[in-house]
């Protein structure tokens, strides 16, 4: 049988009348009209992935993570001068408040701040970095909970250890103060002088701490303008009226030390708060 006598039904027909070339072009056109448009310009999608990173930034600092640096050496000798440190802020969601021992970063509540510890980023640069969360920020403190609310604070016991509702603190991230004229005996260190108050003395007494704050005080405890800089005392009357931090100035808890990267660390809540008891 010759190809003319083939049954004229077996014959592949295009029913569009079609070329291939075209066939294919009609089908990449119909591709496009299922997803409802074509692939952007690489400029464009460049833009739209700057500005959907920069709105996740914004977001994740605003209600998740952050990053702020060491103003001082108020927190030797853990955390130092300059130190990069992330805070985290859902441990404080639904009602949860800071616990002792935690070290947190709070916004200043009133006067704590001195010209130096209170800069910000420089530039241009690096303060609009800071603002969507991409450069760490400063203008805050830095220092640990020592007391919440309802607690006692005492300074010291004979061996130089502050008191909190009766229970003395072991503190081997602490570095002590100058060795104390009054309280603690035999010339021991103490972990709770006032700086530059009363010449380091190591006796006095903060609370019961009101609700809704939380007593604070850094690690470096002869240089840490904390809550004892701002504690009224029998013999210090030049005071603030609260040496107290508002619960709601608190932006979150330190949780890792990120830079530099031969000291980084995860930051944890002591043990010696443990057996404190509640008042």
């Amino acid at each position: 049988m010759t190809s003319d006598d083939r049954d004229p039904s077996s014959v592949e027909v295009e029913p569009d009348g079609l070329e291939p070339d075209d066939r294919e072009g009609s089908r990449s056109s119909r591709s496009e009209a299922r997803t409802g448009r074509s692939h952007l310009p690489l400029w464009q999608e460049t833009i739209l992935l700057v500005v959907i990173a920069v709105v996740v930034a914004v977001v994740v600092k605003q209600f998740f993570l952050q990053a702020f640096y060491i103003p001082s050496e108020s927190m030797e000798p853990g955390l130092v001068d300059n130190d990069r440190i992330l805070v985290e802020k859902p441990s404080y969601w639904l009602g949860g408040e800071p616990q002792r021992g935690d070290v947190v970063v709070f916004s200043d509540p009133g006067g704590w701040l001195d010209d130096e510890t209170a800069g910000q980023p420089g530039s241009v640069l690096t303060k609009g970095l800071a603002k969507i969360g991409l450069y760490p920020t400063g203008g805050h403190l830095v220092k640990r909970v020592i007391g919440v609310a309802g607690d006692t604070i005492r300074c010291c016991d004979k061996h130089g250890r502050i008191e909190v509702n009766g229970k003395p603190l072991d503190e081997p991230y602490a570095r002590p103060g100058r060795t104390p004229t009054t309280g603690a005996k035999g010339g021991v260190p103490c972990y709770g002088p006032m700086p530059g108050i009363l010449n380091g003395s190591c006796s006095w007494k903060a609370g019961p701490v009101p609700k809704g704050y939380v007593f604070v005080m850094g690690d470096n405890r002869a240089h840490s303008a904390d809550s004892t800089v701002h504690l009224c005392t029998d013999q210090v009357t030049e005071c603030s009226d609260s040496p107290y931090v508002p619960v709601h100035d608190v932006v979150g808890k330190v949780f890792a030390l990120a830079w530099p990267l031969g000291r980084a660390h995860w930051e944890h809540r002591p043990k010696t708060f443990d057996s404190v008891p509640n008042r």
